[in-house]
């Protein structure tokens, strides 16, 4: 489909004059900005053999729906069928970048955002933090990706921080999953919002935290669970700390799939080989058994 028949598709827009100028950022959709009689729009068109990501739009929107409910995204204007778009209202502002996201006063900002993502209700969508390295595994095998022999530790180290979490169980709840600075939009009214819900889907907290951390370079790990949680405890610090590895993982692997099914002309093996080095060494450092032991105490 093209974009053009693409456009037509929005409910209202068949034959309207459009201004459509291609926004910059995103290695897995296409974005434009849309005008349409003086209103401004964002449309978001899913990119080649996304759904080989775990990404469904149906659940896409009903995130965004959600999140837009709660006053921290963007308004959904429609989505179009069968290519999976989803048109969103324009909001004027811009991304603040990881250092400023990493301090105060936005670091307080980030975290009551995501409590507030967090303590909404249930999704369709799940994302198992530990299920999605293998996943992502299998696909790119399918794809002719070889896997790195780092994949086996890494995967051991995975199982032993599921038995930590598990030893100490939390609920479930909805959970962004890609806390990238990029995904972070300050509005021209000075409002910390989120965008790009496509991996958004039931999963444990910790990981939103420590995939925001690892992301934006935080260097106040403890900044960051003092203004979410109000107190610091041992076991939450050493369950952000661990999710920051298991995020690099994520990434580790999601470079792999990439790397056998996206026609960019991105080095996403070598994005691949930057995470799994860095999960491998701070999986290697000293503190990990006690992070271990710690992150499994009773709340």
């Amino acid at each position: 489909m093209g974009l053009d028949e693409l456009l037509d598709g929005v409910p209202g827009w068949g034959g309207r004059v459009r201004t459509v100028v291609p926004l910059e950022g995103g290695i897995t959709n296409r974005n434009y900005r849309v005008t349409v009689d003086g209103e401004h729009f964002v449309v978001r068109v899913p990119g080649e053999h996304t759904a080989l990501l775990g990404i469904n739009r149906h659940h896409e929107r009903a995130a965004a729906e959600q999140a837009a409910r709660l006053g921290i995204a963007p308004a959904v204007e429609a989505f179009v069928e069968p290519a999976g778009a989803l048109v969103t209202r324009f909001v004027a502002g811009g991304a603040p970048g990881a250092e400023a996201l990493g301090r105060p006063p936005l670091l307080g900002e980030v975290a009551a955002l995501l409590r507030i993502v967090h303590e909404a209700p249930a999704i369709a969508a799940h994302f198992d933090w530990y299920r999605v390295p293998p996943m992502y595994a299998a696909v790119a095998v399918e794809h002719g990706v070889r896997i790195p022999e780092a994949y086996g530790p890494a995967m051991e180290v995975a199982e032993a921080v599921r038995r930590a979490f598990a030893a100490s169980p939390e609920p479930l709840c909805p959970c962004h999953n890609d806390l990238l600075a990029a995904n972070f939009l300050l509005t021209s009214e000075g409002r910390l919002q989120l965008i790009d819900w496509e991996y958004a889907g039931m999963n444990d907290r910790f990981f939103d935290l420590g995939n925001f951390a690892v992301n934006n370079g935080l260097e106040d790990d403890e900044g960051l669970i003092g203004a979410y949680f109000g107190t610091v405890t041992a076991r939450s610090l050493a369950r952000l700390r661990l999710m920051r590895l298991i995020s690099d993982l994520r990434e580790a692997m999601w470079g792999l799939v990439q790397a056998g099914v996206s026609s960019l002309e991105v080095d996403f093996l070598a994005y691949t080989s930057k995470h799994m080095d860095r999960f491998l060494h701070n999986a290697g450092r000293s503190g990990f058994a006690h992070l271990l032991e710690e992150a499994a105490e009773d709340a």
